[in-house]
């Protein structure tokens, strides 16, 4: 299993990961408990958690191609969500 981490750095953590999971609640198996949040996508797992310095965003997947593909989406829906941000791309890490 591949894994990859990053940290979306707002005051609005908590905000994100509720809109996160809502949206892709339509269209996938989604949980969200207050803080937390999982993402089952056909090519891997999101992991969310909101906490007071930002979103944490770990992502794992079977294999590389995979993993590229899951953080792509999260990553995607996620800095259109937060347009307002004065944001770049994520700076994710291997976590394996």
């Amino acid at each position: 299993m591949q894994e990859a981490t990053t940290r979306f750095a707002t005051e609005n953590g908590q905000k994100y990961l509720t809109q996160l999971c809502k949206h892709f609640a339509h269209k996938i198996d989604v949980e969200h408990v207050e803080d937390t949040g999982e993402l089952r996508f056909s090519c891997g797992t999101g992991y969310l958690k909101a906490a007071p310095d930002g979103l944490h965003i770990r992502v794992s997947s079977p294999d590389d191609a995979n993993l590229t593909e899951t953080k792509s989406v999260v990553e995607s829906h996620l800095l259109r969500f937060a347009f307002r941000e004065d944001t770049g791309p994520l700076q994710w890490q291997a976590t394996n």
